[in-house]
């Protein structure tokens, strides 16, 4: 970068700056939400919420479906965890 193009555009760098801070955050929370010991903690959260009635049948369908579907992508991608895959519980 020059001397006159790094003048000119020194007025943009707080929102490059911000730009980038905005990139990092995103990035950190996607991997957090992605983890796999995350994601099976999750489930184990929505497997005591049917058990305590405060997510119905279908609620729980879909969210589970959503995170074992998150851990299969993640498996695909980096090969197997580390931990183990999470029991799949069937309420009838």
């Amino acid at each position: 970068m020059g001397l006159v193009s790094g003048l000119l555009l020194l007025p943009l760098a707080p929102v490059r700056g911000t730009a980038w801070i905005a990139d990092h955050l995103l990035q950190e929370a996607r991997r957090q939400a992605h983890d796999p010991r995350a994601v099976q903690a999750r489930l184990a959260a929505l497997n005591r919420a049917l058990d305590e009635g405060t997510v119905d049948e279908a609620a729980f369908e879909r969210e589970e479906e959503r995170l074992l579907t998150l851990l299969e992508r993640r498996s695909r991608t980096n090969g197997p965890t580390t931990t183990t895959n999470p029991a799949r519980r069937r309420h009838v």
